[in-house]
């Protein structure tokens, strides 16, 4: 097994790397993961334990093994045919709040994608973003200047993760941040299953003044694995339809809800 230098990890870090080493390996075992993280084996199986339940992996005896057809989220050509009408809703709300002249983050996502799409409708536009496609369908448009974030392509996604962009993100300011998300609740906020996806989620966010979630109606209650924004970092939601109830309870938290209809 390649050795990875590790001290003492929080929870989430250490189940990254868990997460990573079943993405290379396909199986791994709790004393290897108890020497190799510096914690306990009773530790390691409740990270195993809590990585089955969000559908991370499956439980063996003594260790673990990738889940069959998990990875965790469905990839990009299969996730862009899911509520595109939603999608294209959602889009078309967004650019109403995008104004010649500003600098905005596209986080990558189907929806953002189609975002990208309607820019060319608006002028002097920097464009921050982690997506390829993103970036390649603003390449040649007059008006817009893109800043495509380095680091690792995550296959089957095409966007870059990694710390090679994070490095120099402390200097770049946005004034709107567009950021999807696989799940929202009221309680845990914005989620999604990858780990390193959530990292860096979390470094874009500082990035941005204003930080606007996009979020079909089939999201809403759904938990995923991770938290990458609580509602209080949230100041915007957009979404194409929404209950009265979670209307009322994200005003009463301070957040901005955008939507077609509800």
């Amino acid at each position: 097994m390649a050795s990875i230098k590790v001290e003492t990890f929080f929870a989430e870090e250490r189940r990254m790397k868990i997460q990573q080493l079943i993405r290379e390996r396909k199986k791994v075992q709790v004393a290897e993961l108890a020497e190799m993280l510096k914690v306990s084996s009773t530790t390691i199986r409740t990270d195993l334990r809590d990585m089955e339940q969000s559908l991370l992996l499956l439980r063996t005896h003594g260790g673990a093994i990738e889940r069959p057809q998990a990875r965790l989220e469905t990839q990009m050509h299969q996730r862009e045919a899911l509520q595109s009408a939603e999608k294209q809703i959602i889009a078309k709300l967004v650019l109403e709040e995008i104004q010649n002249g500003d600098t905005i983050l596209l986080d990558t996502g189907t929806t953002t994608r189609e975002v990208a799409r309607l820019l060319a409708r608006r002028d002097q536009l920097t464009v921050v973003t982690n997506d390829l496609v993103v970036a390649g369908t603003l390449e040649n448009i007059p008006g817009i200047d893109v800043f495509l974030m380095g680091g690792i392509v995550r296959k089957g996604f095409q966007c870059t993760i990694g710390p090679a962009w994070e490095n120099g993100m402390a200097e770049i300011s946005v004034d709107k941040g567009f950021f999807g998300t696989n799940g929202f609740s009221i309680d845990s906020g914005a989620s999604t299953p990858d780990l390193g996806q959530a990292t860096n989620k979390r470094e874009m966010l500082r990035m941005v003044k204003k930080v606007y979630l996009l979020c079909d109606h089939e999201k809403f209650g759904r938990v995923s694995f991770t938290r990458f924004a609580s509602l209080d970092q949230i100041d915007t939601v957009v979404t194409d339809r929404i209950s009265s109830p979670d209307r009322q309870q994200l005003e009463q938290a301070g957040i901005e809800v955008l939507a077609a209809e509800g």
